[in-house]
């Protein structure tokens, strides 16, 4: 048996053992759109995780992980969608901040930070997305003044995700007076319970809220708690995107396969699936997903690529469910909004193709960086 086979073994029995007394209850709960449920016992359950070195397994071992291998970061991940574990509440301090500190972070911010990520102490938001600065996020307008002590941070934020649920978040903001576009950047670590920030839920379609505003009046980061150089954000800030499509995104293509099994079900069930169209379009999303999976094993697709992708393919999957199910898809389960899993889906689904960087962004980079096309002229967008 390899190595990767094995690691996998010792996931599967570990989960297999502890998904049951207190946490069994926890077993398909959370997720995108449905990050509301149950946190604080998800919460407990990652920190059960993290006391039997269950997190971060990907880290070298100096920095509290497991030094796995990218195969073993594929099993596990493979394995804890299949045990349908409950959604992970750490996601963004573990994928994304920590890579990027073990990359560029001086070594006080590893010693300060790390240790309470693979703890699941201390929870991390993503301070990128502004009204007029999404997609396009070189057009950032939130400023840090230097102070005595560390810098002084005003402006806002939007989309950031369990912003109401998190200690910390990092941040994008323009450093250097009069700089513009991908200058003058700088990527701080800024504490949320202080004065001076202010967080706002935003109302989804769904009717949850774990998309946030987040406000900062004279807001404070520490003089320390710059990562890489003040000026520097902005390849900081590329880097942790490069973190945040990597491998524990093939785990979803495993809650894509048991989304994709129980709607031809559904179909079954219903007679929808005697109709030829509908027919037609669940092999043509089995035949996506395959495809799917088989490029992004291979390891060498890039980012965009792979975001566009899965993302339009979810998509299109929701859009499937709802035409499966017919008149039914368009009644609440109860009132006043309660929805069903396939709702759900639909509609959260329609958010795939916008965060962590639009389709229309991801085809400019394919086109642009990886192609060799001319880059788009400016002011011909309409």
């Amino acid at each position: 048996m390899s190595s990767v086979e094995e690691f996998r073994t010792e996931v599967r029995t570990w989960l297999q053992a502890n998904l049951r007394g207190e946490f069994a209850d926890l077993v398909g709960r959370g997720g995108p759109g449905r990050e509301h449920e149950v946190f604080a016992e998800r919460l407990a359950w990652e920190r059960h995780m993290a006391a039997h070195g269950w997190t971060c397994i990907g880290w070298p071992k100096e920095y509290g992980g497991r030094g796995a291998s990218i195969g073993e970061q594929i099993a596990f991940h493979e394995e804890y969608a299949l045990a349908n574990a409950p959604a992970r509440v750490n996601h963004i301090g573990e994928q994304l901040l920590g890579p990027t500190l073990i990359a560029y972070g001086t070594q006080r911010q590893k010693d300060r930070f790390l240790p309470p990520i693979v703890a699941v102490e201390e929870l991390w938001c993503q301070g990128y997305s502004e009204p007029d600065a999404g997609s396009d996020l070189a057009n950032v307008r939130t400023r840090a003044s230097p102070s005595q002590d560390g810098w002084v941070v005003n402006g806002q934020k939007i989309w950031t995700s369990l912003a109401h649920e998190s200690q910390w978040c990092f941040v994008v903001a323009r450093t250097e007076p009069g700089s513009s576009r991908h200058s003058g950047l700088s990527y701080l670590l800024v504490p949320m319970d202080q004065p001076g920030v202010e967080v706002r839920p935003i109302v989804q379609l769904t009717g949850t809220s774990e998309f946030n505003e987040v406000f900062f009046d004279d807001a404070r980061a520490d003089a320390a708690h710059v990562v890489g150089e003040a000026g520097d954000g902005w390849r900081i800030a590329m880097a942790t995107l490069g973190f945040e499509r990597g491998v524990s995104t093939l785990g979803q293509q495993v809650g894509f396969t048991r989304e994709l099994d129980a709607l031809v079900e559904v179909a079954r069930r219903n007679g929808a699936l005697s109709d030829p169209l509908v027919q037609d379009r669940l092999v043509r999303a089995w035949t996506g997903l395959e495809v799917m999976r088989a490029h992004f094993q291979r390891g060498d697709v890039s980012p965009s690529v792979a975001k566009l992708y899965w993302a339009t393919w979810h998509r299109d999957l929701g859009e499937l469910a709802m035409e499966v199910r017919g008149a039914a898809s368009l009644v609440a389960e109860s009132a006043p909004y309660e929805l069903d899993d396939w709702q759900r889906l639909f509609l959260f689904s329609r958010a795939d193709t916008l965060y962590a960087g639009s389709d229309e962004i991801q085809r400019n980079i394919i086109a642009e960086r990886e192609l060799g096309l001319p880059r788009e002229a400016k002011g011909t967008r309409t």
